[in-house]
């Protein structure tokens, strides 16, 4: 049951977004501006707070029944809200799934574990100088037609969230790349997007695979610089829909 007196919680995380965000479809948001600053941090706040009783959604077991088209989704969404300032909703993720690397064009965005232990993987888009993905080498090489696909990124950080974890952040220029993998079992967790994908806008989602062997290990701290060639929706990841359970939202 949601605790006491939480029941208008994702209310006031609606009603603060809305406030964060409102400039966010028609100008961009100075991101050290006083103001922003101060929402945005209002909002991390009432984030940090979130918890799953507080939606009625009720932790997952682990599905032992094998992934499968159209059935059994290996993520799927509760939508809860969306203005032209924003997108809100829910991601669930079966154990061992995994929302492949990919980005948020101009958009912020806020994440916030309600259950389970989720790895993230963040990375900044660098400029691609003259040349250089021509002369850079890869094994196996990358071929021709793909050159122009290739983007210079910085892995910032990698890291572990569960729900006692504040919410993990990004802007338009950090952090704006992420890849999402359920650890230990399954897990959920709400998502704040601003503004709201809009592929008329120019916010598609394009994904990305890492140019890089083995598991990459960054010590505290350390950030490295990688490359990664976008690649259309891998075909192993799609997201169903269901239905949203938890009190509703007004704007």
């Amino acid at each position: 049951m949601p605790r006491e007196n939480m029941a208008s919680l994702i209310q006031k995380i609606a009603r603060q977004a809305s406030t964060t965000f409102k400039n966010c479809g028609s100008s961009p948001i100075g991101e050290n501006s006083k103001g922003f600053l101060e929402n945005q941090a209002k909002l991390r706040n009432l984030l940090h707070e979130i918890r799953a009783e507080d939606l009625n959604i009720a932790p997952r077991k682990l599905d032992p029944s094998p992934i499968s088209v159209p059935h059994n989704p290996p993520v799927t969404y509760m939508h809860i809200c969306e203005t032209g300032a924003f997108s809100m909703g829910v991601f669930l993720l079966k154990g061992g799934s995994s929302i492949p690397l990919h980005d948020h064009p101009e958009m912020n965005g806020m994440l916030k574990v309600l259950y389970g232990k989720v790895s993230i993987s963040c990375f900044d888009k660098l400029d691609n100088p003259p040349d250089a993905a021509s002369e850079a080498q890869f094994n196996p090489p990358v071929l021709p037609y793909q050159k122009d696909a290739l983007r210079r990124s910085m892995l910032r950080s990698v890291g572990e969230y569960t729900e006692h974890s504040g919410p993990c952040i990004l802007t338009p220029k950090k952090d704006n790349l992420h890849q999402i993998n359920a650890v230990d079992g399954p897990a959920a967790f709400l998502d704040i997007l601003a503004p709201p994908y809009d592929q008329d806008d120019g916010r598609d989602c394009h994904y990305y695979k890492v140019l890089e062997k083995g598991d990459v290990k960054l010590e505290t701290g350390e950030q490295k610089e990688m490359w990664l060639l976008e690649i259309p929706q891998p075909t192993d990841f799609w997201c169903g829909a269901e239905p949203y359970p938890g009190p509703q939202v007004t704007l």
